[in-house]
């Protein structure tokens, strides 16, 4: 590695494959810090279920945007490129590497290649598909996206209210595809980038995924989900580990049903995680 060069280390691959572990030891090696790319882990509120670094992990190497807003902090990408790009220009001061590491590919290829303005939604949009969703059901919305901008369905988490509102919501008012916002100019950043790509045989990494979860609930997922039912129409709760508890403490199945959906839905965000990353960004893959 060239001395003094400011370089970004980026760290991807689908949940439950291995990334902070992998992170915190590259990140002691070089002398690093490691700065998130996970939507979820952003929020204080939610630890258990979003597989937050453990505290010792945390003490181990320095770590930046985990449980840094409350899931009642209104928070996207944009939001996201923007802190992010303030704290890696103060990191940069006084640091030549930095370690990027997550499974969210939106925030990656946000922070990577820069974003494009998204317009504003009116509240009569936004109530509107809010209504839809709560009326109908999360499917029809997901057909209406499929016919609107194909492209966009592909690689977006199907499974994921927010996004696909959001996509919605922007075309709504656009009279484009949602797609079209992310083929944008690249950002000029005064760092260069390295992107390694984790990846593991699919029966190998759905026994991982299987695993943490049994792990989640013997810690106490349930009791984490229990405290945040007041908060459940959150967007940020609209999330796999915790909508299906939620729907477990309203009666809506039993537990082993609950937490072999949690199971079901992880491998399929796995699934859609590396489907994206395929897509998007030049990887270097290292096979664990």
């Amino acid at each position: 590695m060239q001395k003094n060069a400011k370089t970004l280390i980026t760290i991807a691959g689908p949940t439950a494959v291995g990334k902070t572990g992998f992170a915190i030891a590259l990140a002691k090696r070089l002398g690093a810090e490691i700065f998130s790319a996970d939507s979820r882990q952003v929020y204080q509120e939610l630890n258990i279920g979003v597989a937050k670094p453990t505290l010792t992990q945390l003490e181990e190497v320095k770590h930046h945007f985990i449980g840094n807003i409350s899931i009642h902090e209104p928070y996207d990408v944009a939001s996201y490129v923007d802190e992010m790009n303030e704290a890696l220009k103060a990191y940069f001061e006084h640091h030549d590497v930095a370690i990027l590491c997550g499974g969210t590919g939106l925030y990656i290829d946000a922070l990577h290649n820069g974003i494009d303005t998204m317009p504003d939604i009116p509240t009569h949009i936004r109530e509107h598909y809010q209504q839809l969703l709560t009326s109908e059901g999360l499917e029809p919305l997901q057909d209406e996206l499929r016919n609107k901008d194909i492209e966009y369905y592909n690689v977006v988490d199907k499974q994921n209210p927010r996004r696909v509102l959001r996509a919605l919501e922007v075309i709504a008012v656009s009279g484009e595809p949602f797609s079209n916002f992310r083929k944008k100019n690249g950002k000029g950043h005064d760092y260069r980038k390295l992107n390694y790509l984790l990846e593991m045989d699919r029966e190998q990494l759905y026994h991982r995924i299987n695993y943490r979860v049994e792990t989640m609930i013997n810690q106490g997922l349930l009791e984490e989900v229990k405290n945040l039912m007041p908060y459940q129409n959150l967007k940020a709760l609209q999330t796999v580990g915790y909508t299906e508890l939620f729907d477990y403490l309203e009666g809506k199945h039993n537990l082993e049903t609950a937490v072999e959906l949690i199971k079901r839905n992880s491998r399929r965000y796995a699934k859609r995680q590396m489907t994206w990353f395929r897509k998007y960004g030049n990887w270097k893959v290292f096979r664990l």
